[in-house]
């Protein structure tokens, strides 16, 4: 076996590598860009390897370095994680020439299947159900608008060597087509080093599904089952969970030896994903091969007991498969939810920044279920502009699907971050929609059920008293610690601005009552809170809950899950008082386009004095690798510019003024 592994990635994927090598007795090297330095992988691993600046182009992506690094550390091998190199044939091939051994599958896979042109044209010619399309070569934004009404829209645009949600775009006509094909050209150009484009159909209403596959040197490969994937934002997978609540066994049997056919063509020998869109109707179509591990994995390794990453190695040392098909069987189900440093109040927006605070949830056996966490950052660490936002990949397990999202619920609500904006009110809010529950998925869910965007959810009656219990018990923690308790057994906690009448008393036990004005009675106990904290805990009538909170001035912020307000606790006198307050104007932004993010200016298409038509692009902004194209909100004359191509732009800066 290796004694010595390089880690040609970073962040999270880099942590869950190093984890499985310590485990295998495998030392292990980590590369870093100047942004990495102070990182959680670089800090665990055996040896560490500056290799250039922050920009990936100049450091992850340099495959010299890459070289150079492993004749540096004596390494044997190199695991290239997921995005960067890893399906990069070039890359594999080099090594293999050189006598390091690639962690991955051999660069003629990667060839066949890494290019999502090449195969689809193979996986046909394999009996491989696809997706009707135009996998030739596509030059001109002209070209791709006379294939598109050939095929007729929607249009899925797509990077041949995209991936990880970059380099698409869907097109529902002529003009959508141009823009998009362009912005789709720079950005794989940008992201990947190649700028060819494919087009396809668009299925309606479709499911993402893909089957993970293993194999190695001696022939043999199996497939560990499937993961849904459909939730989905800007094609970029949030939501994974495994199996999928679609299929029935005649079904995942099939999917499943057709992604194992597949491999086998192309003599596939490492962990690797066909991705199927799948119909509501059980239909299904080859979509691509991704020859790497893929981000979600832990959720098949949840349901299988296997560790993909360490199948990886044995395979790089060729190691046969020490099971078959039949061995391998689904065991409780598990689903993913991805941490992000993004902000679902503003449209989903990077929010860069330092990681001020960070608490995890309790890794483990829980009450039900079990709890995984895959994170590459620490509390203190910063989130750069330079790469994916992600901060984590909370999974969780149960011997149901109902018992999963359950888990994934209290996880979530066990997680707090704050210096950044994140996700996590989002993904809270998805586990405890009904529609989720129910598994009515799709990769237009997001689209469907937050039409307008994301902007929190009101509280249901169970969240109203857990509000009400953890503001009136921090009021009582704040009063003793004060030196002035109160003898009130009447109070007025007002959800921002509701009122509801509480009385309060405790029992023999010292537990809290609070008896509601509106009829019945809260329990609460096993309080854990006390100043300075982010976090409450606490049991409402015997189960166990977490909400985030903060101490304001005249009150508190607390969110459960996906529900956020202002409470307060009042005497009835004040309340009505605060009733009475008149609410605070909005600032008028109407005729400003204000940059949604931290970036950089790739262009601002306009000039002062121009006449811009509602829904004209007016400008573009790069971050996170990705492309973000604004447009006009209304008609009007530009009145200033505010920004030039290529400047920094901060989030909420005035690019573009209207008169």
């Amino acid at each position: 076996m290796f004694s010595k592994i390089l880690i040609a990635n970073r962040g999270e994927i880099a942590v869950r590598i190093i984890k499985t090598c310590r485990r295998m007795g495998i030392q292990t090297v980590q590369v870093y860009s100047e942004a990495d330095a102070g990182s959680l992988a670089v800090e665990m691993a055996d040896e560490a390897v500056l290799i250039g600046p922050a920009p990936a182009a100049q450091s992850y992506l340099l495959a010299d370095k890459i070289v150079e690094a492993v004749r540096q550390t004596g390494a044997q091998a190199v695991h290239p994680g997921f995005g960067f190199l890893s399906e990069n044939a070039g890359f594999a091939r080099r090594l293999r020439d050189e006598g390091i051994a690639f962690i991955g599958p051999n660069p003629e896979a990667i060839e066949a299947m890494g290019d999502k042109i090449s195969s689809k044209k193979l996986a046909a010619e394999a009996g491989v159900s696809t997706v009707p399309g135009h996998m030739g070569l596509i030059e001109t934004p002209e070209e791709a608008v006379k294939i598109a009404n050939e095929i007729g829209y929607p249009i899925m645009i797509k990077a041949s060597a995209g991936g990880g949600g970059k380099g698409i775009r869907v097109a529902h006509s002529d003009a959508d087509m141009a823009e998009g094909f362009a912005a789709v050209k720079a950005e794989a150009l940008n992201a990947f080093g190649d700028d060819r484009v494919f087009l396809e159909k668009f299925i309606i209403d479709p499911r993402h599904i893909e089957i993970q596959v293993l194999g190695d040197k001696h022939g043999h490969v199996v497939h560990l089952f499937e993961r849904e994937c459909s939730i989905q934002r800007r094609n970029q997978k949030v939501i994974e969970e495994a199996p999928s609540p679609l299929l029935d066994e005649a079904t995942r049997a099939a999917m499943g030896a057709q992604a194992v056919a597949l491999a086998q063509a192309v003599n596939y020998d490492s962990a690797g994903t066909v991705e199927f869109v799948a119909g509501q109707d059980k239909s299904f179509y080859f979509l691509e091969m991704n020859t790497r591990l893929q981000v979600e994995h832990p959720v098949t390794e949840l349901i299988t007991g296997v560790d993909l990453v360490e199948q990886m190695i044995r395979s790089a040392w060729g190691e046969a498969l020490a099971f078959e098909q039949k061995d391998l069987k689904i065991n409780g189900w598990a689903i993913e939810s991805r941490i992000y440093a993004e902000d679902p109040y503003r449209g989903f927006l990077p929010s860069i920044g330092r990681l001020v605070r960070y608490e995890q949830p309790e890794e483990g056996e829980q009450d039900g279920y079990v709890v995984r966490n895959d994170s590459g950052v620490r509390e203190g660490d910063e989130i750069s502009m330079f790469y994916d936002p992600m901060i984590a990949k909370l999974c969780a397990w149960g011997e149901t699907r109902e018992d999963a999202v359950t888990g994934m619920a209290r996880a979530l609500e066990d997680t707090h971050l704050s210096g950044l904006g994140h996700n996590v009110p989002f993904l809270a809010a998805v586990m405890d929609q009904e529609r989720f529950k129910s598994g009515e998925l799709s990769t237009s869910y997001i689209k469907d059920e937050f039409p307008d965007g994301f902007h929190g959810l009101r509280p249901t009656v169970e969240q109203e008293r857990i509000l009400i219990a953890s503001a009136l018990a921090m009021h009582e923690v704040i009063a003793e610690q004060d030196g002035d308790p109160s003898d009130r057994t009447d109070w007025i906690v007002m959800i921002d601005k509701t009122p509801h009448g509480v009385g309060l008393s405790y029992d023999e036990d010292e537990e809290m009552i609070l008896t509601l004005t509106g009829g019945g009675d809260i329990r609460l106990s096993d309080i854990d809170w006390r100043p300075g904290l982010a976090q409450f805990k606490a049991e409402l009538d015997g189960e166990a809950f977490t909400a985030e909170v903060k101490r304001v001035a005249d009150g508190f912020d607390i969110r459960h899950r996906a529900a956020r307000a202002r409470v307060r606790v009042l005497r009835p006198h004040v309340a009505e008082l605060y009733a009475r307050l008149p609410e605070k104007a909005v600032a008028d932004t109407s005729k400003l386009v204000l940059s949604p993010m931290p970036g950089l200016v790739v262009s601002i298409p306009v000039v002062v004095g121009q006449e811009v038509k509602t829904g004209e692009t007016v400008a573009i902004i790069e971050a996170m690798k990705m492309q973000n194209i604004l447009k006009a909100e209304r008609d009007g004359v530009v009145k200033a510019v505010g920004a030039k191509d290529g400047d920094p732009v901060a989030a909420d800066d005035v690019l573009v003024e209207f008169g």
